[in-house]
């Protein structure tokens, strides 16, 4: 349970998440953050600590060459997929094999890595993912033509994710791409 947002704005990609560890009906406020710096990449997870504890510590995020779309669906997931594996997070079904979700920005653009590893990128230029994704959604698209800065947006989103789901809580931690990194 969880909530991460996205968006984009002037060349850089903005994340916000909540704290809340959530197990059943117990609630854990959590010190280690959801959305965090790989490198180049800004990064934002949910479904598993576990997973981002990899993705934050052990995954060595490759460098984007190239076509920034065929690098993402082809050489980062491979990485992804490997580091997923020796840490001991990914599993199969029948053949199939899954890990969690995740948002990923690099260059100026926003990526949802999916549990089965498609990649998607919004056309809206913001995203969210968690059980309070479809409540973040509706403030970063409410809050699409207002002059807000990054922050003020992904606050914004957060705290209507907060207010109405119970499984999203504060406080917010927030990370972005570096500056200059487009």
């Amino acid at each position: 349970m969880t909530v991460i947002a996205g968006l984009v704005h002037k060349g850089r990609v903005h994340l916000g998440g909540d704290s809340a560890g959530v197990s059943g009906y117990q609630l854990t406020i959590r010190q280690d953050r959801k959305v965090f710096r790989n490198g180049p990449y800004v990064m934002g997870f949910t479904n598993s600590f576990r997973m981002g504890q990899l993705l934050q510590h052990a995954f060595q995020a490759p460098h984007p060459t190239g076509s920034l779309d065929r690098f993402m669906v082809t050489t980062f997931v491979d990485a992804l997929r490997t580091c997923l594996k020796e840490g001991g997070y990914a599993r199969k079904d029948s053949e199939q094999e899954y890990a969690g979700t995740f948002l990923v920005g690099i260059h100026g653009r926003l990526f949802i890595v999916d549990s089965d590893y498609q990649v998607g990128e919004p056309a809206d230029g913001y995203a969210a993912v968690g059980c309070g994704d479809e409540l973040a959604l509706g403030a970063l698209h409410a809050t699409a033509h207002i002059d807000m800065r990054p922050r003020q947006r992904l606050t914004a989103a957060l705290a209507a994710a907060g207010h109405h789901s119970a499984g999203v809580a504060g406080p917010y931690v927030y990370a972005s791409t570096p500056k200059g990194h487009q």
